[in-house]
């Protein structure tokens, strides 16, 4: 089993972590649709990094979100992955300080995941190695005054991923008549933070000890294809 020929969806493909994430799924020999909401940012991206199809969407939306799902399904006939990278961080000095800005800004990435993930579910169940992950943090099982908002999006997160996990499962190994072996699985990446390059050159004088390079988790993205779907559905697989 791999990713070689299989079509993986990378939401929020223009972040770092998104372009490291589908060159090395490019590079595996994955087909990539990388979808951002700029469409400035999806042109660096596209110049950037060679072989992705990109889409515009606003994935805050469902219904954005559902005519994309459709899309990708009639232009590529199956979508064996989605990778969920939306999302970002944003602290503030205390429980006090946490502003409704901040949590909308947290907020947004847990929608879009809710959107993208009831989207491309049947999709994602229907291929013979249906794999959705997402980034979560280190802190969630640590939560911190000054990280509320973010900490408690990410354990939002997280649950709504353990659920999509639950329901692979039923869908397929968990059917009482005619059970099909687990095909799809769902995980969450847990890391510190994520670096890249820039993230390094600009700031010489730190270690970022504990940090995940940027392709550190590309490679572990394409790595899910390798794994069995059994052991993999609702694991939360350490980074860094």
């Amino acid at each position: 089993m791999s990713v070689e020929g299989r079509v993986v969806v990378v939401a929020g493909a223009t972040s770092s972590s998104g372009v490291a994430t589908a060159r090395a799924l490019i590079s595996a020999g994955a087909r990539v649709v990388a979808v951002g909401s700029n469409v400035e940012r999806l042109s660096a991206f596209e110049r950037s990094v060679a072989g992705a199809a990109t889409r515009v969407c606003d994935l805050s939306r469902l219904t954005a979100v559902t005519e994309l799902a459709g899309s990708v399904a009639q232009e590529f006939g199956a979508v064996d992955g989605l990778v969920h990278l939306v999302g970002g961080w944003r602290g503030s000095a205390g429980i006090t300080a946490q502003s409704d800005d901040d949590w909308a800004a947290m907020d947004a990435g847990f929608t879009t995941l809710r959107n993208t993930s009831r989207a491309f579910f049947d999709s994602l169940v229907a291929s013979e190695a249906g794999r959705l992950a997402i980034v979560s943090s280190n802190a969630v099982e640590r939560p911190t005054a000054g990280g509320a908002s973010y900490t408690a999006a990410k354990a939002a997160a997280e649950s709504w991923v353990r659920s999509v996990a639950d329901g692979f499962r039923r869908a397929q190994s968990g059917k009482k008549a005619d059970p099909v072996p687990q095909r799809a699985a769902a995980v969450r990446f847990s890391v510190v933070a994520l670096v890249d390059g820039d993230m390094r050159r600009d700031n010489p004088e730190k270690t970022f000890a504990g940090f995940t390079d940027v392709d550190a988790l590309g490679q572990a993205v394409v790595g899910l294809w390798h794994g069995d779907a059994a052991e993999l559905n609702d694991s939360r697989i350490p980074l860094g």
